[in-house]
């Protein structure tokens, strides 16, 4: 079966000769008829069976079925491309451009790592295809750089590695700038429960392709490993390079860093090689895959970013320095090699701690991998030669780390040159702050020795005001009073039973009498009580009992402190002259209601009102209350 049956146009098949494929893949003889008719596609191949053809070729010839050029508006495509990597979306974008070379064709390649502006600038004039990565697209749409609602075909290419990377969010953003009426063509190494969900979600009534079971490798590639300590990898790796003659080699690493390690390692022992990896921006990516193609370097150590869509031609070597985690992975690197029936050749070097990944993945590919021929390789020499390779970078780094000490002990005596200046400054600004404490200090000495005369004036009125006063003297001394009058518990004493003796729970005495009864220079039960009428003495005796040397408006405090003090040592001096009888029984009554106690005793409820109008009120200097002894229902 040729190119031309399959309904492709003289100026496809020439182009397709040209590039040097005579005849179509076997899931190229079935993608290409389905989707010419329009049929949404889900096809399932393993990698290196020519599947961007399967859909490139078709979305040509729709596109310039008429052989004429097509209307393009700006800002939008017809056909969208989606891929999981910046590698595999150039190799997609180059593989159009390569079927397209004797036709007007019009496409772009956008993803992240460059800049956004030519990408812009090649989307405002409009396009026939865009291949595009997720995260890259969803930025242009924000931006209004590019419109989606004329695209007829959708291309999703190696859907279960954009699965696995984490784009399905992203993907669905994406199909709700689509219109609901196109074509899609989804592409994908493997038939998992994920993409067969995502296929039911996407495509309607599709032409289902499995050419080869999944996750099974390509017979013309020939597998091989070698089972070797980690430490001794790169010695083998480059002992086979070197006795086995191998011109292009595509080299597996499992990190970024080591992948670093390995190109330089193979770079000092004569092999040229180059790094390809996620930290790399995509200028050196890009350079880097453009030398290996072009034979520039001799080996290429990549990490699983190469492991889709990496279309080298005639790649005859891959090697696994490490093996992948996930065993599908293996299948899709050592699908590097052995392309459109050429022969290949996969070698994996295998460390003693993965055994185990060793054998699930030939569980997954259901083959046994054999050893293969070491070359003369001595173990004992790597040895010895690792250890030189050791010493010889240790004498290299010799002269670094010498610099480094020195400009160490530099930056130390500068450091410490610095520090003593420093401490020389803080000296200075802290002799001029103690200078300025003593002079402050001495002023205020001067100050406070003025002070001092006027505040013992002031000391020696307020106590002899103080001792003329008792009340004042009452509450200096109520502390002592109230500890000295507190009886002592006996220690047999139950503290949950309440007993009618004379000690209380709480250890004071069951008659409780008010602190304040019959002190001298209180009134006993009219503290704070306003004075009647008939108590208040006129205003005409007060005025008598100021002295002539007192002026009508000198010294109003003073004038108050001293009638207070007269109200307490002789309270019966503020009362009429002529008192009348009721103010004598009131005054009898009073003082025989002060000369009793208050007592509340046990069994007792609460007090009555006449009880409470006889206890201190507010005003009392503690606000004293009785306590309430036996209250039970």
């Amino acid at each position: 079966m040729s190119f031309a049956s399959l309904g492709l146009s003289q100026a496809l098949v020439t182009a397709v000769h040209n590039a040097g494929y005579e005849t179509p893949t076997p899931v190229q003889q079935q993608a290409i008829p389905a989707a010419l008719q329009g049929q949404d596609l889900m096809v399932a191949a393993q990698t290196g069976t020519g599947k961007t053809g399967g859909f490139a070729l078709p979305i040509l010839q729709k596109i310039f079925a008429d052989n004429q050029e097509p209307a393009r508006l700006p800002k939008q495509t017809r056909v969208l491309v989606l891929a999981p990597t910046r590698e595999l979306a150039a190799q997609v974008e180059e593989s159009f451009r390569l079927y397209a070379t004797q036709l007007p064709f019009r496409s772009a390649c956008v993803f992240g790592g460059v800049g956004i502006n030519p990408q812009i600038r090649a989307l405002a004039k409009g396009l026939d295809v865009l291949v595009a990565c997720p995260g890259r697209l969803l930025d242009l749409i924000g931006q209004k750089a590019v419109d989606l609602s004329a695209v007829d075909t959708l291309v999703l290419d190696e859907a279960d590695r954009m699965l696995d990377m984490g784009f399905i969010h992203d993907v669905k953003k994406v199909l709700k700038q689509l219109p609901a009426k196109r074509q899609n063509l989804l592409f994908s190494a493997t038939f998992s429960k994920d993409i067969t969900a995502l296929a039911n979600r996407l495509l309607h009534n599709p032409v289902r392709i499995e050419v080869t079971p999944p996750n099974t490798t390509v017979e013309r590639i020939k597998q091989s490993m070698f089972l070797i300590p980690a430490p001794h990898k790169r010695a083998l790796l480059a002992h086979l390079i070197t006795m086995g003659a191998w011109e292009q080699v595509l080299v597996f690493t499992r990190t970024k860093h080591g992948a670093n390690r390995l190109a330089e390692y193979l770079s000092k022992n004569g092999l040229p090689a180059a790094a390809i990896h996620g930290n790399k921006s995509q200028n050196a990516r890009t350079k880097a895959l453009a030398d290996f193609k072009a034979n520039e370097i001799r080996i290429l150590v990549a990490t699983d970013i190469a492991a889709r869509g990496l279309d080298i031609d005639q790649l005859p070597h891959v090697v696994n320095y490490e093996l992948p985690n996930v065993e599908e992975d293996y299948v899709h690197r050592i699908g590097r090699t052995g392309r459109a029936g050429r022969p290949g050749e996969a070698v994996s070097l295998v460390a003693h701690s993965e055994q185990k990944l060793l054998r699930d993945i030939e569980k997954v590919t259901g083959q046994r991998i054999p050893e293969g021929d070491w070359m003369g390789f001595d173990i004992n020499q790597a040895i010895e030669a690792g250890l030189k390779a050791e010493e010889a970078e240790q004498a290299e780094q010799e002269p670094v780390r010498n610099q480094r000490r020195q400009a160490g002990g530099k930056s130390q005596r500068n450091d410490q040159e610095s520090r003593g200046r420093r401490k020389g400054q803080q000296d200075a600004t802290d002799n001029k702050q103690q200078n300025r404490g003593r002079q402050k200090a001495a002023a205020t000495a001067e100050a406070d020795s003025g002070n001092e005369q006027g505040k013992g004036r002031n000391q020696r009125q307020r106590n002899q005001s103080r001792d003329s006063n008792p009340r004042q003297t009452t509450r200096n001394n109520r502390n002592t009073h109230n500890a000295a009058g507190k009886p002592a518990l006996p220690p047999d004493r139950d503290p949950e039973e309440f007993l009618d003796d004379e000690i209380d729970n709480f250890g004071n005495s069951v008659d409780y009498v008010s602190p304040y009864k019959n002190k001298p220079g209180v009134a006993s039960g009219n503290r704070g009580r306003q004075q009647a009428p008939s108590e208040r003495r006129p205003r005409a005796a007060r005025n008598n009992n100021r002295s002539p040397q007192q002026g009508a408006g000198a010294g109003r405090n003073n004038t108050g402190r001293r009638q207070n003090q007269r109200h307490q040592q002789n309270p019966d001096l503020f009362v009429k002259t002529d008192p009348t009888p009721a103010y004598i029984a009131a005054k009898r009554e009073r003082e025989q209601a002060g000369n009793a106690p208050l007592i509340i005793r046990k069994g007792e409820r609460l007090p009555s009102l006449e009880q409470l109008e006889q206890l201190e009120n507010a005003r009392s200097p503690k606000k004293e209350r009785p306590a309430l002894l036996g209250l039970r229902d």
